[in-house]
């Protein structure tokens, strides 16, 4: 057995038949394999590692360039995805040799996080993973939002196909990738297939700045509007989709629309009939999952806290050491140390901190590390609670 990495070319007769056969209804068609073969242009940017036995792809992995931030600094992030091994060569620990490859090369290539949807949480977790928020739909009836169509709110939407919108549409995502915690987006090369989504995109302008705008499609008259997620600036923008989705009332029965953990769409109006729904299944509908590359990197995240705390991270071939952790001037530094820790953390628990998806507290009954009762308060302080919106699904 072999590991080689391989090229966009290549992906199509190495990654192709053990990805579609993973995650596709198969057997698939040859025009699949067209349609494949025609994307790859779009994935030459793609890190893919497989692992090969007398000429034959028995698994699989990819890293998809990105850029991630964390509490206010832009990290790039290598995207995993891509995941597969042939039925007949599984419980090999080909999978567990490639990510660690693939991590490692990303690494090295100046990513200093990671994330990607899981098909087993526990199999990642052992990688230095942790989880993350999943976003959520909320399904309502337009005409719950009849009130809006009253207001006589400051902007306008437009709507248009996903060629026309894009350019709009794009630089609002690298907006938000700069202002919200956990917002991700693929590099220039993997985005550029968007624009050719066959959705519409409405796109909300505020004295001519773009302010909200969402991908959508209506399945049927008297159906369902299906949108992605809804993104926007601020409460404004978001009126402005919702207003316009209101418009819809005569036209569809439902509004379903992606929104982040922090949303609270029961407040979209007074008697608003909502469902707010996170689904979480495995293999499929996996909650995504983080991870730390560096710990240097953490230097400059945004945090008040005026404390320091030296902690030892453990069990990880990419961060494992000593580091003081200091709050200074609205800034967190990263320092490799040599004083006694105050926590011991997995790469797990430091990665949820940082990420903001579990205190301290939680971080010892989860099993994750081992924190003094002293140290709680300064990595609360330091590491606030603060809910992560992972766009890009991958």
């Amino acid at each position: 057995m072999q590991i080689r990495q391989v090229t966009a070319e290549d992906r199509t007769d190495t990654i192709f038949p053990l990805q579609t056969y993973a995650f596709m209804p198969s057997p698939w068609a040859d025009a699949d394999r067209v349609i494949y073969a025609g994307r790859m242009q779009y994935f030459r940017t793609t890190l893919t590692l497989v692992a090969e036995e007398d000429g034959r792809a028995l698994a699989g992995v990819a890293a998809l360039p990105m850029r991630q931030n964390v509490r206010g600094v832009l990290h790039d992030m290598a995207g995993v995805a891509s995941v597969t091994t042939h039925p007949a060569a599984r419980r090999r620990g080909l999978v567990r040799e490639l990510l660690g490859r693939l991590l490692r090369q990303m690494s090295e290539q100046g990513c200093t996080v990671s994330a990607l949807y899981p098909f087993r949480p526990s199999f990642y977790g052992r990688f230095g993973f942790v989880g993350l928020p999943r976003a959520r739909t909320a399904t309502f009836a337009p005409e719950g939002l009849s009130h809006l169509l009253r207001a006589d709110l400051p902007g306008e939407v437009e709507q248009f196909t996903m060629r026309e919108g894009f350019d709009d549409y794009n630089a609002l995502t690298l907006r938000l990738l700069g202002e919200r915690h956990g917002f991700s987006v693929y590099d220039e090369v993997r985005t550029a297939e968007f624009r050719e989504d066959p959705r519409w995109v409405a796109v909300a302008r505020v004295d001519g700045e773009v302010v909200a705008a969402v991908a959508y499609r209506i399945d049927r008259f008297g159906g369902d509007l299906i949108a992605d997620d809804l993104l926007a600036t601020g409460p404004l923008g978001r009126a402005l989709l919702l207003q316009y989705f209101a418009r819809h009332v005569d036209q569809v029965a439902r509004v379903i629309v992606t929104i982040g953990a922090d949303e609270v769409p029961e407040l979209w109006g007074t008697d608003f009939a909502v469902l707010t729904q996170g689904k979480v299944a495995y293999p499929s509908n996996g909650g995504p999952m983080a991870r730390l590359l560096s710990m240097e990197a953490l230097t400059g995240t945004v945090t008040t806290a005026e404390e320091s705390i030296t902690v030892e991270v453990v069990d990880d071939d990419f961060i494992a050491g000593r580091y003081l952790l200091a709050g200074e001037s609205g800034r967190l530094t990263v320092e490799p140390s040599k004083n006694e820790p105050q926590a011991t953390l997995t790469c797990a628990a430091i990665s949820a901190l940082a990420y903001g998806v579990l205190d301290p507290i939680e971080i010892v009954t989860r099993g994750l590390g081992q924190v003094e009762p002293s140290a709680a308060g300064p990595l609360n302080a330091l590491f606030p609670r603060r809910m992560p919106y992972l766009f890009a699904d991958f």
